[in-house]
């Protein structure tokens, strides 16, 4: 993603077959800050919808770097966090989505994992 400048969906199917994932207002690119706006929310698709936009309580967007990438955070809890490996995640819930955790389980194995641009 390193040659994209725009918004991205992140759709994600666990091993549990439960698909959620992100819209993030900008691309995933290195960054020792978080980034992003309030555009940016978490999402769960099956086996149930709901969507989490951002509450306004603190501006943890997007954050990456060589060794994972995380959307959301506040109390050292992150909505979706990826390994560098983009095979092992973990949701919890977070101040800035105020959303509940993505997956049945806080940890979760990755089976399929799709990044969607827009232009």
């Amino acid at each position: 993603m390193g040659a994209v400048d725009s918004p991205a969906l992140i759709v994600i199917k666990d091993a549990l077959d439960e698909v959620f994932g992100a819209f993030l207002s900008h691309p995933l690119r290195p960054s020792e800050t978080f980034y992003g706006t309030g555009e940016t929310f978490l999402f769960m698709l099956h086996p149930r919808y709901k969507c989490f936009k951002w509450t306004g309580e603190n501006s943890f967007f997007i954050k990456g770097d060589l060794d994972c990438f995380a959307i959301g955070g506040g109390s050292g809890h992150f909505g979706l966090w990826v390994d560098e490996s983009l095979y092992v995640g973990r949701s919890s819930p977070c101040y800035t989505f105020n959303n509940c955790c993505l997956s049945e389980t806080d940890d979760f194995r990755i089976m399929e994992l799709e990044v969607w641009t827009f232009s």
